[in-house]
């Protein structure tokens, strides 16, 4: 690669428009390996986007919003990382019943489209819209909340969204979700989420639900796990895993003891910068120069 400066645009929206922070070491990583970036809106009429040698995506939230506009400004972007092949396929929940077929550990997941009635898991269970994110209109219900469960269910539906129904596994009360990082296709860190769905609050851009991330370092069977997952989603959209600038695969512990995936994020994911270790951003940087090339 030329060894002149390129030009890097981070996308994000117009309530968060420059993130919520988490990235502030992985600017100056790229500026000293020569790449100058700027945060940008992604529906900003009066951007350059064709300009830019690469735009990531970031915080780019408010897409659940209007999918649809989203996904034909993605199409238009020249460089954009991650692939819009992959944001397509990832930004709607179905990608979870994909990845079951394709043998890949994960919880049980149920769609159900509007018109469609569902049918209730034994235990716990959780009601969520298939295209969202930071777990805005996800709640959780006991055996006992059948009613609620079915008036959300009905709201849910009322705007359009086909809803995901999934057993909630126990062991997240207490350890969390544990979300494994990856750059290139290559492992980087790990963070933990606690549980989000009992009385969480909404940042105040209204975007996503405030989160209590931790450090972690995943079992080996955790971290398999991942990579199965990242390498069935690159080949389910015609990549390889490594044509993938960033990922992150959320790993919960099943009532069984096993591992396995409750969300798999390769569209505009947190990294989980602040929770890694110092050399995580520099580790982003030299991903993003691969990319550049």
């Amino acid at each position: 690669m030329s060894s002149a400066r390129r030009t890097v645009l981070f996308a994000g929206c117009a309530r968060v428009p420059e993130g919520d922070g988490d990235e502030a070491a992985v600017l100056p990583a790229l500026a000293e390996v020569g790449v100058d970036v700027r945060w940008t809106v992604w529906d900003d009429p009066d951007e350059d986007f064709a300009g830019a040698d690469l735009v990531v995506l970031r915080s780019t939230w408010d897409y659940t919003e209007r999918r649809d506009e989203f996904l034909a400004w993605c199409a238009s972007v020249p460089r954009l990382a991650n692939p819009v092949e992959a944001v397509r396929w990832n930004t709607d929940k179905a990608y979870l019943v994909d990845l079951a077929h394709a043998g890949v550990a994960t919880v049980p997941t149920a769609l159900v489209a509007p018109g469609e009635r569902a049918a209730w898991p034994a235990g716990d269970f959780v009601v969520k819209p298939s295209v969202g994110a930071g777990s805005r209109g996800a709640a959780r219900f006991t055996p006992r909340g059948h009613d609620a469960a079915g008036t959300h269910l009905a709201e849910l539906h009322a705007a359009g969204y086909t809803a995901v129904v999934q057993p909630y596994q126990a062991a997240v009360d207490d350890e969390g979700e544990t979300a494994l990082v990856f750059f290139g296709g290559q492992y980087s860190h790990a963070f933990t989420k606690g549980p989000m769905l009992a009385g969480a609050d909404l940042d105040e851009s209204g975007l996503f639900v405030t989160e209590k991330l931790g450090t972690a370092t995943p079992k080996g069977a955790w971290l398999a796990l991942a990579e199965d997952a990242l390498d069935a989603a690159a080949a389910r959209v015609g990549l390889r895993r490594g044509d993938l600038l960033y990922a992150r695969v959320d790993v919960v512990r099943t009532d069984a003891g096993e591992p396995a995936v409750l969300e798999l994020e390769v569209s505009e994911p947190s990294l989980g910068f602040r929770q890694a270790d110092v050399d995580a951003p520099v580790r982003f940087a030299s991903a993003v120069r691969s990319a550049l090339s």
